[in-house]
């Protein structure tokens, strides 16, 4: 097992690296420049352009980064916040999308599988149809319809809930976002978790633990959801990552201040410094939730640990 988290780590290191160095030549070759005012002249854009180390070699531009980067340091915004420390314009967005991301995972995922697990068990039954019919709808309409229908309804009409994120009522509203945010989730857990569950039900798997005496709760939690979670975990792990990076369009709606809509503001102002950071944000989340979900294979199947001869574990 301790070689396999070994190996796991390693090749995601060297994943993140790569994906630096690509998004790093990417913002060399993006047209425009970060100093785009047109009331700046040639000379005063050379100014800042060594100010900046702009006007260094690329290999030593990416090396200075990289090493700026190992100490925390993403450097600082260009335009849309001039000279503000990138980790600070973060640290501020960053915990609003992820707390309202989190949350929409958490309410997704649970319902997700209380309605596929529910679908399975009761296959070919109106409660079969019910669920299949809430998935389809969950993954066709936008997560912004939904938004938009809670933010009229419980918002406006029945004045629940914020319509618009507050800092003072951080919690009440986020549900809203969250709920709208989650209805994908829950959607695509609802149908993997069903199919799965029906795979494994039919199983001789199952057969064997029932004639064992095995029944009940016991029999559908412990033998037959738990061979059912790979597929689901593989589904909701990049899932989570997107939802706790927030979505540009729900926070639109609720102007939430999240990571969304910073990205593309600084993708409109050519902030390459902020590009970067948020890209690599999310390019080591991403990354840090597919290598827990390896090692959580691992522990789940053990079949999965193998080693670098392609040998199981002992």
């Amino acid at each position: 097992m301790k070689k396999y988290i070994i190996r796991r780590i390693l090749i995601s290191f060297i994943t993140l690296l790569t994906i630096l160095l690509i998004l790093f030549i990417l913002m060399q070759m993006m047209p425009g420049s970060p100093f785009h005012d047109e009331k700046l002249s040639q000379e005063q854009r050379m100014v800042l352009y060594e100010k900046y180390g702009l006007d260094q070699p690329v290999l030593v531009q990416f090396f200075h980064y990289v090493a700026n980067m190992l100490k925390g340091d993403f450097g600082v915004s260009y335009s849309i916040s001039k000279d503000t420390p990138i980790s600070q314009l973060v640290q501020t967005r960053l915990p609003v999308s992820m707390g309202i991301g989190g949350f929409a995972v958490i309410l997704g995922a649970a319902a997700g599988m209380i309605l596929g697990m529910t679908a399975a068990l009761k296959n070919g039954t109106l409660w079969d149809t019910f669920a299949t019919l809430v998935s389809v709808i969950g993954v066709s309409v936008p997560s912004y319809v939904f938004a938009l229908v809670l933010s009229y309804t419980l918002g406006f009409k029945l004045g629940w809930f914020p319509m618009l994120y507050k800092e003072k009522l951080a919690i009440s509203s986020s549900i809203l976002p969250g709920i709208a945010l989650s209805m994908f989730t829950m959607a695509s857990i609802a149908r993997f978790t069903r199919n799965e569950m029906l795979e494994v039900l039919g199983s001789d798997y199952m057969l064997l633990a029932e004639s064992k005496g095995i029944s009940g709760p016991a029999l559908i939690l412990h033998h037959a959801l738990r061979n059912a979670m790979i597929p689901i975990i593989t589904v909701l792990a990049p899932l989570m990552v997107d939802l706790m990076t927030g979505s540009l369009v729900v926070e639109k709606i609720f102007s939430i201040p999240g990571v969304g809509s910073l990205l593309v503001n600084a993708i409109q102002s050519n902030d390459y410094n902020v590009v970067m950071a948020l890209s690599f944000i999310y390019s080591a989340m991403y990354i840090g939730v597919m290598l827990v979900v390896d090692i959580v294979y691992g522990i789940m199947d053990p079949r999965i640990r193998l080693s670098g001869a392609g040998k199981p574990f002992k």
